[in-house]
């Protein structure tokens, strides 16, 4: 990684431009051509530096509700319940844990509505019983990395 590499990894994580032409923008404001950062950008990909680009997006802001849940699944049915859970679209995170609960994962949905007709699909679908840990109190951290 360079100088230019290390500038551009600055800006597309804080402060990416949401535009018709967003990688022209990029460049303008660190001396690229729009081709140069996006080659830039392939480039840190495939090297593995830049795993996902995406939008984080505060769910509850626009009305979503979200929970922790959590599962003790027996070794026979692990795989079969992480394939289900991870066919839900609602679910974005899901992690073992060495621990009597060994499969935990966050939910977003709708409304609690839907949030508690998704959690009974589960259960029905996959046999487990799964327990929620909604937040008390939320923290949200930004964490940008400097280069």
């Amino acid at each position: 990684m360079d100088i230019q590499d290390r500038q551009l990894l600055n800006e597309i994580q804080t402060d990416f431009p949401v535009e018709p032409h967003p990688y022209r923008v990029l460049g303008d404001r660190i001396g690229m051509d729009e081709a140069e950062v996006l080659s830039r950008i392939t480039n840190l990909r495939e090297e593995g530096i830049i795993r996902r680009m995406g939008a984080s997006i505060n769910s509850r802001r626009i009305g979503f509700v979200s929970t922790l849940l959590a599962a003790r699944v027996p070794r026979e049915k692990f795989d079969s319940f992480v394939e289900i859970v991870n066919s839900c679209p609602g679910v974005t995170h899901n992690y073992e844990r060495r621990h009597e609960y060994n499969v935990w994962f966050t939910l977003i949905a709708q409304s609690e509505g839907e949030k508690k007709d998704i959690i009974r699909d589960l259960t029905v679908r996959t046999g487990i019983r799964i327990l929620e840990f909604p937040a008390e109190k939320i923290f949200k951290i930004r964490v940008d990395f400097r280069f």
